[in-house]
């Protein structure tokens, strides 16, 4: 999702801090056509993977595109609900939630603004 031109903020992701961990909800697109980090849909962070969603292959490709757009390890990034829903929610440890916000966007920007 794209901001309007009267309002040229991102919508905010609902993120939860605990310790030094962040819980990033997440909306998953399985069997699209490219991978990749998407933009904002109703609060959670969504996710285009092009693994369908069987036997965890489409979860396991949204850990590896998390940890990579992310720059976080990919021991650093848990499945911590949804393994069978589109909405689904990662546990990212050692980043806060500034750090994490910061990196997102840098991941969503156009490429001209990166």
């Amino acid at each position: 999702m794209l901001p309007n031109s009267e309002n040229m903020t991102e919508p905010a992701i609902e993120m939860e801090q605990a310790g030094n961990d962040v819980a990033l909800p997440v909306r998953a697109q399985p069997k699209a056509r490219k991978n990749g980090l998407v933009g904002v849909h109703d609060g959670r962070l969504k996710v285009a993977v092009s693994a369908a969603p069987e036997r965890g292959k489409a979860n396991d490709a949204i850990v590896e595109l998390l940890a990579a757009a992310l720059g976080l390890k990919r021991s650093q990034v848990h499945l911590q609900s949804g393994k069978t829903s589109a909405d689904k929610k990662f546990l990212l440890t050692g980043i806060t939630t500034d750090e994490l916000s910061r990196r997102i966007a840098k991941s969503l920007a156009p490429a001209s603004e990166k």
